[in-house]
């Protein structure tokens, strides 16, 4: 039976039609890993965990800022970086394979993981970009549901900076129908938003401080509004699966093994960036963001949304 450190954890119990929290916990404590599950498997969703002190994360966050500006005459480049951090800077690998992250995902999703994707959201300082409510899974071409996202947040994330909002226990719906907008102020690939009615009143604001992170299921209606704050606030995307998992297409996506083994070779594993913004590395990030592009904007009128773009 694991142990996990956690600088609170945050769950609820609906009761009467008011989502109640209750925060456990002071400085530091102990929680059972298995609890976790269960809380993940109530709720679809589980938050604070303390991924890196807030020094770190500033830390990580000025590695991208390093790298935006190395590379903002660039712009394929540029787009790329924030699609693949974990491919080209250290820092953001490391990330992808922090022993707390890993501890809590396998307690849920097992031993053996893979990294699927590892991208940003970025919402610039006083910025009206916005995601509507979706699901993360109904466009990633994924066989099954054995993901888990880390949304880690590298500043703060609060109702001013636009967090996120989780609707607890909507994992349990499976796949909805989505509308595209392509609405040049929504962060998701083809602005998509959930076609059926969604009570806003039933969100949960997932607040976290830099270096914390939240954990949600791929069918987990989610959200969040606009930064109203002179900061940027950036977020690290990682959704972990298991090597079981495959493209439905065929595709052999760009994945690394994070923990455990993968005995079934449906992707494309690679190690750690081979250096700072690595040619090499770039060239593979190319080449995958060409096979994405395919996946998540099948059916749509258009492949130009805001990821995967064609440079």
């Amino acid at each position: 039976m694991g142990q996990f450190s956690f600088v609170g954890l945050a769950f609820g119990k609906k009761l009467n039609q008011t989502y109640t929290w209750y925060v456990i916990g002071g400085l530091e404590m102990v929680m059972i890993l298995e609890s976790v599950a269960d809380i993940y498997s109530q709720d679809g969703f589980v938050f604070p965990i303390e991924v890196v002190s807030e020094a770190e994360a500033s830390k990580i966050q000025a590695d991208l800022e390093k790298a935006e500006s190395e590379l903002i005459a660039d712009p394929a480049k540029l787009a790329l970086l924030r699609s693949y951090p974990n491919h080209l800077i250290p820092s953001f690998d490391r990330l992808i394979r922090n022993r707390n992250l890993i501890d809590a995902v396998t307690c849920i999703l097992g031993p053996d993981l893979l990294v699927w994707s590892g991208g940003l959201f970025i919402k610039e300082a006083n910025s009206p970009h916005i995601v509507t409510w979706h699901q993360d899974l109904n466009y990633w071409g994924l066989d099954d549901a054995d993901q888990v996202t880390a949304w880690v947040s590298l500043g703060r994330a609060d109702l001013d900076s636009g967090c996120m909002r989780f609707v607890p226990g909507s994992h349990t719906k499976r796949l909805v129908q989505h509308n595209d907008t392509f609405a040049e102020n929504n962060l998701l690939s083809r602005g998509q938003e959930i076609a059926v009615e969604v009570d806003d009143g039933e969100g949960v604001d997932v607040i976290l401080k830099p270096g914390q992170a939240s954990l949600h299921h791929g069918h987990l209606f989610h959200a969040s509004g606009p930064n109203k704050t002179p900061n940027r606030r950036v977020g690290v995307a990682i959704r972990y699966i298991k090597p079981s998992m495959k493209q439905t297409n065929g595709a052999k996506s760009l994945v690394t093994l994070v923990a455990g083994q993968d005995k079934f070779n449906h992707f494309t594993s690679v190690g750690s960036p081979k250096g700072w913004l690595s040619q090499d590395d770039f060239k593979l990030c190319a080449i995958d963001s060409e096979s994405k592009r395919e996946i998540l904007y099948e059916g749509a009128k258009t492949s130009q949304g805001k990821r995967y773009r064609k440079s």
